[in-house]
This record gives C-alpha cells, sequence and structure tokens, in this order.
C-alpha cells in the first residue's frame, strides 16, 4: 500500500477547512469590489448592504413597529392609567402650591374641599381626554415620521466593521462550526478516495 495515499484524507480535510473559511470570510470582504484576473469580488454584506436595508425597513415598518402598533399602546387605557397619579400630582401642586403665586386673590377663596373637586373634575376630563390627544399625537407622528426610511438609512450607514464584529460576537460558534464540518466532510471524502483507490488497484 502506497502509505503517501494516507495523506489525502488530511488534505481534503484542509480543503474543506479552508473552502469553508474563505466562504465565511467573502460574507464581508472585500469591503470594496476588487478585480481579480478579471473577476469582481465584493462582500455578500458590503455588496447587498442598501438592498438589505430596504427590505429591512419595510419588514420592520411593517411588522414589527408599526404606527398602529405605537398608537394602540400609547392609547392603551391600562397604560394611560399608570400616567394618571403623576398627572394628578401635578395637579394638585398646581391647586395648593402653584395658583397662590399666579393668582393670589382667588387661592384665598379656595380651600381644601374645593381644591378636592375641581381636581377630581379635571382628573374626570383628563382621563376622558387623553386617549384622543394620544390617538391625535400617532396620526401626526405618522405623518412627520417615516419609520422605513429612518430604518434604511440607518442600516445603509452601518459600519460593514461594526456589522462583521457584531455577528462574530453573534455568531462565532456557529462559523467555527462551519468550517469544522467542511475539514470532517472533506476528511471523509478524501478517505472514500482512499478506499475506492485501494479497492480499485
Amino acid at each position: 500500500m502506497n502509505y503517501w495515499l494516507l495523506l489525502i484524507p488530511v488534505i481534503s480535510a484542509f480543503i474543506g477547512w479552508v473552502t469553508n473559511w474563505v466562504a465565511i470570510k467573502m460574507l464581508f470582504h472585500p469591503r470594496e469590489p476588487k478585480k481579480i484576473l478579471g473577476i469582481t469580488f465584493h462582500g455578500i454584506f458590503p455588496k447587498r448592504q442598501q438592498k438589505f436595508a430596504e427590505k429591512l425597513g419595510k419588514l420592520v415598518s411593517a411588522e414589527f413597529l408599526s404606527f398602529d402598533d405605537i398608537e394602540q399602546k400609547i392609547s392603551n387605557p391600562d397604560n394611560l392609567q399608570k400616567i394618571m397619579p403623576l398627572i394628578e400630582e401635578h395637579i394638585d401642586d398646581f391647586l395648593r402650591n402653584r395658583l397662590k403665586d399666579e393668582m393670589p386673590v382667588i387661592s384665598m377663596f379656595i380651600g381644601d374641599k374645593t381644591i378636592t373637586n375641581l381636581k377630581g373634575m379635571f382628573m374626570k376630563e383628563i382621563e376622558s381626554l387623553l386617549p384622543i390627544v394620544m390617538k391625535k399625537y400617532a396620526a401626526n407622528l405618522k405623518e412627520e415620521l417615516d419609520l422605513e426610511q429612518i430604518v434604511t438609512q440607518k442600516v445603509a450607514a452601518f459600519s460593514s466593521d461594526k456589522l462583521e464584529e457584531v455577528l462574530y460576537q453573534i455568531m462565532s460558534k456557529e462559523f467555527r462550526f462551519v468550517e469544522i464540518i467542511g475539514a470532517v466532510i472533506g476528511f471523509i471524502i478524501g478517505s472514500l478516495q482512499v478506499l475506492i483507490t485501494v479497492f480499485t488497484s
């Protein structure tokens, strides 16, 4: 048996590992298009970043963060009830303290009972008015802000270096696994080549 044949699985494993390593690197590199022997090479993410940004912008604005969702959240009675104590505290402070500075004469004729009644009326009005105000605010916000455009611009301007760093932080184990799988598959193919060569010679 030619012992040089034993190198074939090792070489095949190395080629499989290098191939997958290069494939992973080509996700991000080269950052700018480069021509080598008449062939243009450009990293997949840098090349498709604008398209990716546009698709992500549409997806976020339509599925993840629509203005309808925002409107429902900010006008939800349960959520509004959470801020009512703060509003009540502010009104109470105004009637008991700031009113004396603004209108000292009127404040002399307002006692605790009147303050309590006024505060109750104000709170009732605010409670009924607040959902309408918040819905109107959301409608105005929708006209002024283009979520799709904002997300698209942010992603399109995102640094390729930063994107690579973030993805490597998240998927370093997966990338390493892909490299190892390449080596394993290469080794298996090389071993099969050796077996075929041995049994057919």
